[in-house]
Order: C-alpha cells, then sequence, then structure tokens
C-alpha cells in the first residue's frame, strides 16, 4: 500500500503536506530554490500521490539538520513518521561522519526520542530567527 521512496518531495507535495498538517507555511519560490538543495529526502508514496515526506539539509559533513517531517493526518496512526525518520537515520548512518552535529526542531519528541534524540536542555538552549517578522 505504502512505498518509501529516497527523493525529495516535489514542491507542490512539499506545500500542501506543510498546510494540511499545521507546519508554518513557507514561500513558494524559496521552496522551489531550496529543495533541490536537500542533502536527502524521503516521500512516503500510496499510489502516485506523496503521503508523508522528510528532508535532511546541512553541509554534508559537520553539519545535518532533520526537517520537514510530515505526515498526511488521513494516513497518520500508521507507523510513516517512524518509516520517514528510519530512512533518515539509515542516510546518516551511511554519510555522516563521527562527531557531526544532527540536529532538529521536535514537534513531537517522543517520535525523535525513540531515534535516540535527546532535548538540549539544559546544556545549550534552541534558538531561531524568522528574516521579515
Amino acid at each position: 500500500m505504502y512505498e518509501v521512496v529516497e527523493k525529495v518531495a516535489e514542491v507542490d507535495d512539499f506545500m500542501r503536506l506543510r498546510q494540511i498538517t499545521g507546519l508554518t507555511p513557507r514561500p513558494r519560490e524559496a521552496a522551489v530554490k531550496g529543495l533541490p538543495r536537500s542533502l536527502f529526502g524521503v516521500c512516503v508514496m500510496m499510489q502516485e500521490t506523496c503521503v508523508g515526506m522528510g528532508r535532511v539539509v546541512g553541509d554534508g559533513a559537520l553539519n545535518f539538520e532533520i526537517v520537514d517531517v510530515a505526515v498526511d493526518p488521513a494516513h497518520q496512526g500508521r507507523g510513516l513518521g517512524r518509516k520517514v525518520m528510519e530512512s533518515i537515520m539509515a542516510y546518516l548512518q551511511r554519510e555522516a561522519p563521527d562527531g557531526a552535529y544532527i540536529t532538529l526542531m521536535a514537534d513531537v519528541p517522543e517520535l525523535y526520542a525513540r531515534f535516540g534524540f535527546k532535548l538540549t536542555r539544559p546544556g545549550s538552549e534552541g534558538m531561531y530567527i524568522v528574516k521579515g517578522r
């Protein structure tokens, strides 16, 4: 029924999945420019439709960031988020050298904790800025 494919989501799928899952909207023109610059991408396909996605961005050696992990609400609860993360973690196991920093912003900490991720507090504090806001 579902097929996990190592590829970056198409722009339309990226925009749709972010919108229907409640992730912060991203400018389409930025997605067009940014998605091809991903280090790695994964899509969960149901026939011709991308129902789940995730990406890895960074410099490919020192820093890797897991971003845009999203599963269509109509397909949640079926382990698809886990499948996305398993694919991402397999990529990182192959490609990230020892000592590399692998980070993410956890909106569902329980999912990421299963893969060994820990909160940075109290040792450090995550921060961000959104240009133009």
